[in-house]
């Protein structure tokens, strides 16, 4: 128990000690973006999660020397090493996209297509699973459709998915830690310890961050976060044998995704900034799920700002975790 507890103490070390250095180098060699929901001009460090993926990387390692000296299953060292390949791959393209700098990395169409054949090592020690809990309709044997086809479209889905409900201030990691959070208790009633300890790896990793994230902003997270956040979330309800209710904590990006539709995704998600730092919505309807929360809100108080989208939206979430959770209970 003592030795697991050490994995989540490096996940959140190494990403509290380390995103400083970070910060200082991503300055250096101009690794920076604009606040867009700021009124004055001002640039950003990015492309925070180099560090956070380092940090959930090197406690997997960690936890995968406990599984081989201590406690000798060689099952586990399969599938952490499978999920570490596949989480560093996408992580790979997520980073490319940053480096090719705001509007000049992958085109839309690639990044799905690049994040594919990353789903590819932890589908192969997946093989052997065939079964999956569906919503409504409960466990359901699919055959080799499990790994062939689910998990290629959940690991592909959830990490296009979580890039899109972005942009604001700590609201990627606080969406990752609410989501990881409720999926470590959601595997815990299923017996899943193994993917409990990823949920909390990852919790520990993107805890640290949000200290540095959350508004004022000091680093943004990047595509090298939210990708691989979004990969690794779809590694965990699988390994937890709980998607059906990570499908359901995904309903906000479900709708961050169809309300673009309406426009044919040519629409951005940032909102309009007025003169004294207040929100508006951008455009004369509703083409993302933030410019819903907005309009909402204004129906209710006169100024409307960056926290209250955030904590709109992490509430929202959040009551989402909970009907998860009592929904497991009975």
């Amino acid at each position: 128990m003592i030795m697991t507890l050490i994995a989540y103490v490096i996940s959140f070390g190494m990403t509290f000690f380390l995103m400083p250095s970070w910060i200082r180098h991503a300055i250096k060699i101009k690794l920076v973006g604009r606040d867009m929901h700021k009124t004055e001009t001002q640039m950003i460090p990015e492309a925070g999660g180099v560090i956070v993926l380092t940090a959930i990387t090197v406690s997997l390692l960690y936890y995968a020397g406990i599984q081989a000296f201590f406690l000798h299953h060689e099952h586990s060292l399969s599938v952490i090493f499978g999920s570490i390949a596949s989480l560093l791959l996408v992580g790979g393209i997520g980073f490319m996209d940053d480096f090719g700098g705001w509007k000049r990395g992958l085109k839309q169409w690639q990044k799905p297509l690049l994040t594919l054949p990353a789903a590819i090592p932890f589908l192969m020690v997946n093989l052997h699973r065939t079964t999956m809990d569906f919503p409504f309709i409960g466990v359901k044997d699919i055959g080799l459709l499990f790994p062939l086809l689910f998990i290629p479209v959940a690991i592909v889905g959830a990490s296009n998915a979580f890039n899109m409900l972005a942009g604001y201030n700590g609201l990627e990691a606080g969406m990752g830690m609410i989501i990881l959070g409720t999926l470590s208790i959601l595997s815990y009633f299923n017996g899943e310890y193994l993917a409990v300890v990823f949920c909390l790896i990852g919790f520990f990793a993107l805890f640290a961050f949000i200290t540095f994230n959350w508004y004022p902003s000091k680093i943004f997270p990047g595509d090298t976060m939210t990708y691989p956040i979004g990969a690794f979330i779809a590694i965990c309800a699988i390994l937890g044998m709980v998607e059906k209710f990570a499908l359901i904590l995904f309903i906000p990006y479900y709708l961050d995704f169809l309300l673009p539709l309406r426009k044919r995704m040519k629409v951005e998600a940032f909102a309009k900034i007025n003169s004294d730092g207040s929100f508006e919505t951008p455009y004369d309807s509703i083409y993302d799920s933030t410019h819903l929360v907005i309009f909402v809100l204004k129906k209710f108080k006169n100024r409307v700002d960056e926290k209250d989208v955030v904590l709109t939206i992490l509430g929202f979430e959040f009551l989402l975790a909970i009907f998860c959770t009592i929904s497991a209970l009975l």
